[in-house]
């Protein structure tokens, strides 16, 4: 056994340096492969990865919620303010998410740079969308339901909410160009950076808006029509709509989850809505000796009037369920708002322009041709949805900014 020791211990090293080196050859042929020229342009083998490190950071936006909400309820009125809310609003935003993600300050200095350079459409796709959602010609009803300020604020969370994860991904994730897409992240409350912006800056801000807006519309509510008011207008009318709806609504009360009574609700009602100018905005005549032509501009249609009369059909309370005026007055309102939001969606608006177009013609072509009978009346709408706003809106401490000129007062809070 002795002299067979040598023999074994031979063998053990041997094994021993084969295993070594096909170690160290592993290792060589991956080493190389690494470093081997990519044929593919564009892409890489060994991509870089973004590394960031959260840390906690409160969302700091001081702004006047009273104020936000009165140029929220009027964005036509107040346009320029508007846009510079929704500057301060989006910078708000890329600074708190820099801020989580502990950017270097350099970054953090160009945040703004940075934004500014997505602010001019931004802005404006902030506003059509606003308007196109929001019925700025049903403040008076909505501010009636105690829900003025309350829907303005909910508009601008739907807004907000559809733009600010492209927002974040244009200029924060941008910054950090670093030529790959993997993202690596550690930190307390690790999120994505649209995550962050979302749920610790939009939705804590608009639910803080959300409380004062419903304090103002109880407020404003009650003192609507305090005094009798008695004013000149100057309307034409053009198209009228009439319709009728219903609503059924059941209302439970539960204990431990289980329904245990129920109010069966059925209200409906008839709308009889008008379309047309409101010529004391703007209306003008010029006479073009030139083109030989007199061209009548009027503003664009709108909603000059609407009527609802409601009606309970069914009214069926549950024997632990009680009815409150918040109940009944809600479904009136849901229904005043469909017939307005289907008046705003069908082709009333264009139907309107071909009436008034037709009238002008009917009243003013006479006179027109009496001047010459080469000279031609020509109809034109100004869409200008800067200078257009609805002068019934009420101008108190409640739906008016506090200052002559709110974009200084919130542009101090940066």
């Amino acid at each position: 056994m002795a002299a067979n020791l040598p023999g074994g211990l031979g063998f053990g090293k041997s094994l021993l340096y084969i295993v070594l080196a096909l170690f160290v050859g592993l290792v060589l042929v991956k080493y190389f492969l690494n470093k081997a020229p990519s044929f593919s342009p564009g892409y890489t083998s060994n991509p870089k990865e973004i590394q960031v490190t959260y840390v906690p950071s409160d969302y700091k936006y001081d702004i006047d919620d009273e104020n936000a909400i009165a140029i929220l309820s009027n964005p036509h009125r107040y346009r320029r303010e508007f846009n510079n809310l929704i500057y301060n609003f989006n910078l708000s935003l890329l600074k708190h998410v820099a801020k989580r993600m502990n950017l270097p300050d350099s970054l953090q200095r160009n945040v703004e740079k940075e934004y500014q350079k997505h602010h001019d459409y931004l802005k404006q796709l902030y506003f059509n969308d606003f308007v196109h959602i929001k019925d700025t010609t049903a403040n008076m009803y909505e501010t009636w339901y105690e829900n003025d300020s309350k829907s303005a604020v909910e508009v601008m969370n739907e807004v907000a909410s559809k733009y600010t994860c492209f927002l974040i991904n244009h200029v924060i994730v941008t910054m950090l160009k670093a030529g790959s897409n993997n993202f690596s992240a550690k930190g307390r409350k690790i999120d994505t950076p649209c995550g962050i912006a979302m749920t610790e800056a939009v939705r804590p801000m608009m639910k803080r808006m959300e409380d004062k807006a419903a304090i103002l519309d109880f407020a404003t509510s009650k003192g609507i029509l305090e005094e009798k008011v008695e004013k000149a207008i100057a309307e034409l009318a053009t198209m009228e709509l009439r319709d009728k709806k219903g609503l059924s609504k059941q209302l439970q009360t539960k204990i431990w989850g289980y329904a245990v009574s129920s109010t069966d609700i059925e209200v409906s009602a008839i709308s009889v809505l008008k379309v047309g100018f409101k010529l004391n905005e703007y209306f003008n005549v010029d006479l073009n000796s030139k083109k030989r032509t007199v061209e009548v501009t009027l503003p664009e249609p709108r909603i000059l009037s609407h009527e609802v009369y409601p009606r309970i059909d069914k009214l069926d309370i549950g024997w632990m369920r009680e009815v409150e005026n918040a109940d009944l007055n809600r479904n009136f309102n849901v229904l005043r708002g469909e017939f307005r939001r289907e008046a705003l969606e069908s082709d009333l608006m264009d139907k309107a322009k071909t009436q008034a177009d037709e009238l002008m013609h009917l009243m003013l072509q006479p006179l027109v041709s009496s001047m010459s009978k080469s000279y031609k009346l020509k109809v034109k709408f100004r869409g200008n949805p800067d200078e257009d706003f609805d002068p019934d809106i009420l101008d108190n401490a409640n739906t008016a900014p506090k200052t002559k000129n709110p974009e200084h007062q919130l542009s101090e809070s940066f």
